[in-house]
């Protein structure tokens, strides 16, 4: 969440940044509730010290009588203790209310992205061309008859939204994994396989609740108590590990990667560009991450970003970067960047990777600090994540982007050792 005393000091600042994202009177209208239950709660802080130092007064003074062998006052200590319980008490609900108003708050957008939704976000970079393909085929029709996605018993297993990759095409899909993890392992990242199952405590630190809460899959609360999920992105995961833990600045920045299925309620595509594994409610994805101190984040950010792209230069797809504004990117995010593939059925690009950078907003929400070597104050670290990257999408942009005029598609270099094969053809 947002510093309060940023807020204290230069509440135009932050709404003038907040109203990148949201309406200004919305804006106003919450820091008006964050700095009213603020004052509250500083007030009742005060009137609780004084409260316990005038009860730690009246407890001297009596026992200054009872030495001296006079007649000590007494005083009423039930009344005493109820009226304390009681200002504890309104404390209590204050603060719970100004940490829900202050979680609702999105993140400041970063001073470069621009205000407003898809229609401002900006290409900043192109590489390659659109490959020339003079009849296109979709990705759907080239799985169906490479015999590599069967979207019928997909749909049988677990309903809408779901598809199972079968023969070569499980094969293709386990390969471009295999990829990833080589070069993440080779670029320094830590290889972590986290459970896919996360408490709640984990999705409102990494920001996605309360406001995304319903685009998850929980568990039933008879049978999860504590509160449980099915993660929709390992990001979620990798900071939650290293809640409430204070880094070690040599250490940082700490890089760590994590390969899990993805888990969404979201709904699946009907759109002739969303269609076959584009959307669903189920991909798969490796995710990087970095903690860093504040002033290493631009170079983990720039790092991030080459890193991605490197994997899709490596598999030979024409993509574009995009800078989204900051309507269009996560509410939790000071930036993020997009990695958009070349789909040609569609004429579209797609987003395979998101490289962004959350300052340190998720490691408030999170409590995960560093300390200054020989210091006693702690500071909070910032955060990055990026996907790197989204097979589901990648799948797609492979055998459309690689198809040939015999109906067979060519396997990217870099994968043909794993496969075995340097193209996929019709099963005989």
């Amino acid at each position: 969440m947002l510093d309060m005393e940023l807020i204290r000091k230069d509440r135009e600042a932050v709404a003038t940044a907040l109203a990148k994202r949201l309406d200004p009177a919305e804006v106003n209208r919450a820091l008006d509730e964050i700095q009213r239950l603020d004052q509250e709660r500083r007030a009742l802080i005060t009137e609780i010290d004084a409260e316990r130092q005038r009860r730690k007064a009246e407890a001297r003074a009596y026992a200054q009588a009872k030495r001296a062998g006079t007649e000590p006052q007494v005083t009423a200590p039930e009344a005493e203790r109820k009226q304390l319980a009681e200002l504890e008490s309104q404390l209590d609900e204050v603060q719970a209310r100004l940490r829900d108003a202050m979680s609702e708050l999105p993140n400041l957008p970063s001073e470069d992205v621009l205000p407003g939704g898809k229609e401002a976000n900006r290409v900043v970079k192109t590489f390659g061309e659109p490959p020339a393909i003079e009849k296109v085929r979709d990705h759907v029709e080239l799985s169906r008859a490479l015999g590599l996605v069967d979207y019928e018993r997909g749909v049988k297993l677990g309903g809408s939204g779901f598809w199972m990759y079968t023969g070569v095409g499980a094969r293709l899909e386990w390969a471009l994994l295999n990829y990833f993890i080589d070069q993440h392992i080779r670029a320094g990242y830590e290889f972590l396989l986290p459970p896919h199952l996360l408490l709640d405590s984990a999705g409102f630190a990494a920001g996605q609740f309360p406001k995304f809460y319903d685009d998850v899959y929980h568990l039933d609360p008879e049978s999860a108590p504590r509160g449980q999920f099915l993660l929709p992105t390992s990001e979620t995961a990798i900071l939650g590990a290293y809640q409430d833990e204070i880094l070690d600045t040599t250490k940082l920045p700490l890089k760590a990667f994590a390969y899990t299925p993805c888990y969404r309620r979201e709904s699946a595509g009907s759109h002739s560009d969303e269609r076959g594994t584009v959307r669903g409610h189920q991909f798969n994805k490796v995710e990087i991450f970095q903690f860093t101190l504040p002033e290493q984040a631009d170079a983990a950010l720039e790092e991030m970003l080459a890193h991605a792209e490197s994997l899709v230069e490596g598999l030979g797809l024409h993509y574009q970067r995009t800078l989204l504004s900051a309507g269009d990117a996560s509410a939790s995010m000071r930036k993020t960047l997009d990695i958009e593939v070349w789909m040609p059925s569609t004429g579209k690009y797609k987003e395979v990777s998101s490289v962004s950078w959350a300052g340190d907003y998720q490691a408030r929400r999170a409590a995960i600090r560093y300390r200054e070597p020989g210091g006693k104050q702690t500071r909070f670290v910032h955060t990055l994540n990026g996907s790197a990257l989204a097979t589901s999408r990648l799948f797609p942009a492979i055998l459309e982007q690689y198809q040939q005029a015999d109906g067979s598609v060519l396997i990217p270099e870099v994968l043909r050792d794993r496969m075995g094969t340097d193209r996929l053809t019709p099963p005989s």
